[in-house]
């Protein structure tokens, strides 16, 4: 057997000492030798590297698959691979949580607020906390990260993509500055929500100078759907995943695919953000799985009694504690601004409008994932597991997911619904007992200065204050489950589930559209008595059906009939197919009818019904002259507003909604979530810019997966936004391309279907 010189050098004397070592023990035939193929000594090689050499082999549409035989080259090489199509965007947000914004990009008061929020909060003795929990794999994990990302800025500086080269922002990190940036990920909707208010308290503010408080998640703007289907209901017997996150299309939110192998440890492929430093939504040779944002609360404020005529000292039962008052410096370019933090035992004081600081009370916020250290455990755990009762088991554990819902599926056929995250753990009768009432019933407050209203300690969760995985809700079965961020109550309708804390979310109540959307197509595939396939699945998705036209476009076009000025609209619509594709014809009608027509769930005609929550309400009440008035009004001027912005109504929804790519317009299919469409994409109608334009939100990484006869996972996906948000990438766009025509590719798993799309490779030291 020959190997190059170079293969020589690539692989080592460790490794190459390592194969004679084998020989000497096992020497292998004249003929076993010759009948080798180049491949197959490529595999024995890639093997056997030592565990300082990454292997980078890049696919199509900018997909890296990286392998090593260690925790910290499995590092190295994810950020390495992540540097690659996204490091302007990552190193901006190291900025953001270092504290540096207003240093680099101005001094406005929301820099400097934001710089003193991360420097008072994310503070050294917060990131030793951070850096002393986890494994010795997570931590090595975390190491070889930080210094895959550094190596990849020194190989590379001069020939960054064009919005950050020669940055002065763009510099190395330590282990310190990933600590911060993987807490800052998962207090971004709850301390995050209010990083003004925090930089801003103090005692004595005017109302008038105080900032209204903002503190509920726009559910437009964060989602998800997931469906997972057991072996019951599927043509193989074996489990068939749907993930579709709805996330960000710009920004350090978006996703970015990769695969990470450390043979005999870890196999695993999907997705991170570009901020996190692990595979949060993927697959694997057994199992499968996507999140969705959850309804659970993570955080509480606490209302506390402060001491008479001392303002910085409050009460804790029959004890008195004093206010801490952290001053922070931000660098500017025109010197140092100054800002103090007030920090409680429970969290940092926030002052805003309904929550003042007055000579009687102060308001603190406590953020469960402010304490939450345990993420890469768990998703070491969950990508190691066999099957659902072992990734059940894997968030049971770790309690690590920050905000969202689990939904998985493996190869046996078992199905997993959970909300087995970071939940604080705050009882229905805790709330009865200890809730205030601060005019605000979409916050809950507790009374902070009663130490039997902090959040319980249970000896089985899995970190203090948590509520215990067994008294959140969670479902394992061989037919299927489902969540589209409304709560678990009807994750599968025929097991509801109930009887939990109304911190994780109500029950026996409406359903969205959306959540009503995906269990009326699946319930029409089981009613019609044939069996779950992939591509069955995938058509769940991208048939782009407009389930709120489905509902009450018959009755909109009764109230058309005899408008004249509706006429040539009432009879595209009436000629729609009922859904978004690029091709349809008559949806941005539609949706402008939607958008004008304010308040039209008060007439729906059928209510809520609690023994058919899936399909009601629905109906509209036309026979009443108040709904007719709406109907109209609303047509009206959602057809003016497309008239104005000279958008034909006869458009197809394609040229109406779209992204512009360097100056290419690619038309982007599906639509409004709250409108009924499970193909979410999120965009405002804009005239100047000639419809929904640009993308804000909606549909990301999308992904079916199943698995063959011999066990190999079979995962279709597409990454809408595509790799790189850089446009001088070549992965710019090629992947929205493919999305705008509702197709999917492929993604390589095993080493011949990676090699059979392979469009370069790596071989790094480190």
């Amino acid at each position: 057997m020959q190997i190059s010189f170079l293969r020589q050098k690539l692989i080592g004397p460790m490794a190459l000492s390592f194969v004679t070592g084998i020989s000497a023990c096992s020497e292998p035939s004249t003929e076993q030798m010759s009948a080798a193929t180049e491949s197959s000594i490529s595999d024995i090689v890639t093997d056997l590297a030592p565990a300082k050499e990454v292997q980078i082999r890049w696919t199509d549409y900018g997909i890296p698959h990286i392998k090593a035989n260690s925790w910290e080259g499995l590092g190295y090489g994810f950020a390495h691979a992540s540097a690659s199509n996204t490091i302007c965007v990552l190193a901006r947000e190291f900025v953001t949580v270092r504290g540096e914004q207003a240093k680099y990009f101005g001094a406005t008061d929301a820099n400097i607020n934001q710089d003193a929020f991360h420097r008072a909060l994310l503070n050294q003795n917060k990131l030793e906390e951070y850096l002393a929990y986890g494994s010795a794999d997570s931590k090595a994990m975390d190491l070889g990260y930080v210094r895959g990302y550094n190596d990849y800025i020194e190989r590379h500086r001069g020939r960054m993509p064009a919005s950050c080269n020669n940055a002065p922002w763009l510099t190395q990190i330590n282990e310190s500055d990933l600590a911060r940036i993987n807490i800052g990920v998962g207090i971004r909707y709850g301390l995050g929500r209010v990083t003004n208010e925090i930089a801003t308290s103090g005692p004595g503010l005017e109302l008038a100078q105080l900032q209204p408080l903002d503190l509920e998640v726009d559910r437009n703007m964060i989602g998800s759907n997931a469906l997972g289907f057991g072996g019951a209901l599927t043509e193989s017997g074996r489990g068939v995943l749907m993930g579709n996150p709805h996330y960000p299309w710009h920004g350090p939110s978006r996703f970015h695919m990769a695969h990470l192998t450390y043979p005999g440890e870890l196999d695993v492929m999907g997705v991170a953000l570009i901020t996190t430093s692990r595979i949060a939504i993927g697959f694997t040779e057994h199992v499968a799985w996507s999140h969705t944002v959850s309804t659970a609360l993570r955080f509480t404020m606490f209302q506390l009694d402060l001491v008479p005529d001392n303002p910085m000292a409050y009460r804790l039962g029959d004890d008195v504690h004093n206010i801490e008052v952290i001053g922070v410096e931000v660098e500017t370019p025109d010197g140092v601004a100054t800002r103090s933090v007030h920090m409680t035992h429970l969290g940092p004081v926030v002052t805003g409008q309904g929550m003042p600081w007055t000579d009687k009370h102060v308001y603190v916020m406590r953020d469960v994932n402010y304490e939450n250290y345990r993420s890469g455990d768990q998703y070491r755990d969950i990508s190691q597991a066999r099957n659902v009762e072992e990734l059940r088991t894997a968030l049971a554990t770790h309690q690590g997911a920050a905000f969202v819902n689990t939904i998985a599926a493996d190869r046996d056929g078992g199905a997993l619904y959970a909300d087995m995250s970071a939940i604080p753990n705050v009882s229905a009768e805790l709330l009865a007992r200890c809730a205030i009432d601060t005019g605000n019933p979409r916050i809950i407050t507790l009374n902070g200065s009663d130490p039997s209203c902090d959040w319980q300690v249970d000896p089985g969760a899995a970190y203090p204050g948590l509520m215990p995985p067994a008294e959140q809700p969670s479902l394992i079965t061989d037919t299927y489950v489902s969540n589209s961020n409304d709560s678990y109550w009807l994750s599968n309708p025929n097991t509801r589930l109930e009887g939990f804390s109304p911190i994780i979310g109500n029950e026996q109540t409406t359903r969205s559209l959306r959540t009503r959307a995906g269990l009326v197509m699946v319930e029409e595939v089981i009613d019609s008595g044939e069996k779950f396939t992939q591509d069955k699945v995938k058509a769940l998705l991208f048939n782009h059906r407009h389930y709120g036209a489905e509902l009450l476009l018959d009755e909109i076009l009764e109230v058309c009939e005899g408008q004249t000025k509706l006429e040539e609209a009432c009879t595209i619509l009436a000629n729609w197919d009922r859904r978004q594709d690029i091709d349809s014809v008559g949806a941005h009608i539609f949706n402008r009818f939607w958008e004008n027509a304010r308040g039209l769930s008060e007439h729906f005609a059928i209510p809520f019904d609690l023994d058919d929550p899936v399909n009601t309400p629905s109906g509209l009440t036309i026979e009443n002259e108040e709904t007719q008035k709406l109907v109209i009004s609303a047509l009206e001027s959602g057809i003016t507003s497309l008239q104005e912005a000279g958008i034909p109504l006869d458009a197809p929804w394609g040229d109406v909604q779209f992204a512009i790519r360097n100056g290419e317009k690619i038309g982007i299919p599906g639509g409004a979530g709250g409108q009924g469409l499970f193909s979410v994409i999120t965009a405002r109608f804009n005239a100047e810019n000639g419809g929904y334009n640009p993308i804000i939100h909606g549909n990301s990484y999308i992904q079916t997966v199943t698995w063959n006869e011999n066990g190999t996972p079979d995962a279709d996906a597409i990454l809408t936004y595509s790799q790189s948000p850089e446009p001088d990438s070549s992965y710019y766009s090629d992947l929205t391309k493919v999305y705008s025509q509702s197709n999917w590719i492929d993604l390589p798993f095993t080493d011949d279907q990676i090699q059979e799309q392979l469009v370069r490779e790596e071989n790094l030291q480190f």
